[in-house]
């Protein structure tokens, strides 16, 4: 089952670090929606606590999750900016893993 974690102030300024961090990794513009979401898995074999990460372009809905709370994300853990076309979430696609 997942579950989204209570927002509070520290968890704010850590949503909006990681939002910065994928604009500027991924040359995004002002005007595409990036949204980060922290949230807990109680599926066996899953790691308690990851970072959602989605963002929208002309092209459409990219994707990629961290297997990291959103406290201990670090720039380094966002993939590589030559991935980005790979992140794109095909149409008709149905991906549970990510």
């Amino acid at each position: 089952m997942l579950g989204f974690i209570k927002k509070d102030r520290q968890n704010s300024a850590l949503t909006e670090r990681v939002r910065g961090w994928t604009r500027e990794r991924f040359k995004l513009a002002d005007d595409e929606t990036v949204m980060v979401s922290e949230i807990a898995c109680r599926v066996p074999g899953c790691p308690p606590m990851e970072t959602h990460v989605v963002f929208w372009t002309a092209a459409g809905r990219h994707h990629f999750k961290v297997f990291k709370p959103l406290g201990e994300l670090s720039e380094d853990d966002l993939p590589p900016a030559f991935l980005k076309n790979a992140l794109l979430a095909l149409e008709g696609f149905d991906c549970d893993c990510c």
